[in-house]
C-alpha cells in the first residue's frame, strides 16, 4: 500500500523542457465523461510546468489524471472504473487521461515509469500519485480522502 500513493514532488520542473501538442479538452467538464489531454490541455487545465517551478493546479474542481497506454493490460482494466467514476461524482472531480505513447514527452516530464499511474489532485496542496491497477474500492477511498476533504 505504500508504493500506491506517493506525494509527488515538482521540484524537477526546472529541468522540463518545451513541449508542442494539439488541443482538446474541459476543464469545465460536468458532463461525467473522461477527458484525454494533449501536452496543450495539460499545461492549460492541470499544470503548466513552464511557467512555474512549484506546483499549481489550473483547474476548477479536484481531478484525477490517468497516465496509460493502450498496450497496457492493467489499463486496459482501470479504464471502465474510471469511466464509472467520472459518472458517478461528475460536477464533484473531472477525470483526465493522457496517452503516454501519443504524448511521450508530457509523460517523461512528468515523471511517469510505471503505467497506468493516477495523479489524484486537490483543488489546493500536492497531488498524489498511485502506480498500478487499482480496485474501484481503492479509487473511491482515494477520491474521498484526498479529492472531496474539506
Amino acid at each position: 500500500m505504500r508504493k500506491l500513493i506517493i506525494i509527488i514532488s515538482f521540484g524537477f520542473a526546472i529541468l522540463l523542457t518545451n513541449c508542442n501538442s494539439s488541443t482538446s479538452g474541459n476543464a469545465n467538464n460536468t458532463s461525467g465523461s473522461v477527458i484525454s489531454l494533449t501536452n496543450e490541455t495539460f499545461k492549460t487545465e492541470v499544470f503548466n510546468y513552464q511557467i512555474g517551478q512549484q506546483w499549481k493546479y489550473e483547474g476548477k474542481l479536484p481531478a484525477i489524471v490517468d497516465f496509460y497506454a493502450t498496450w497496457c493490460a492493467p489499463c486496459k482494466k482501470l479504464s471502465p472504473r474510471l469511466e464509472e467514476l467520472a459518472k458517478k461524482y461528475a460536477g464533484k472531480i473531472v477525470v483526465y487521461r493522457v496517452d503516454v505513447d501519443s504524448e511521450q514527452q508530457l509523460a517523461q516530464t512528468m515523471g511517469i515509469t510505471g503505467m497506468p499511474t493516477l495523479l489524484f489532485i486537490p483543488l489546493t496542496g500536492q497531488p498524489q500519485q498511485s502506480v498500478g491497477l487499482v480496485s474501484s474500492e481503492t479509487l473511491e477511498k482515494m477520491i474521498n480522502e484526498v479529492l472531496l476533504v474539506k
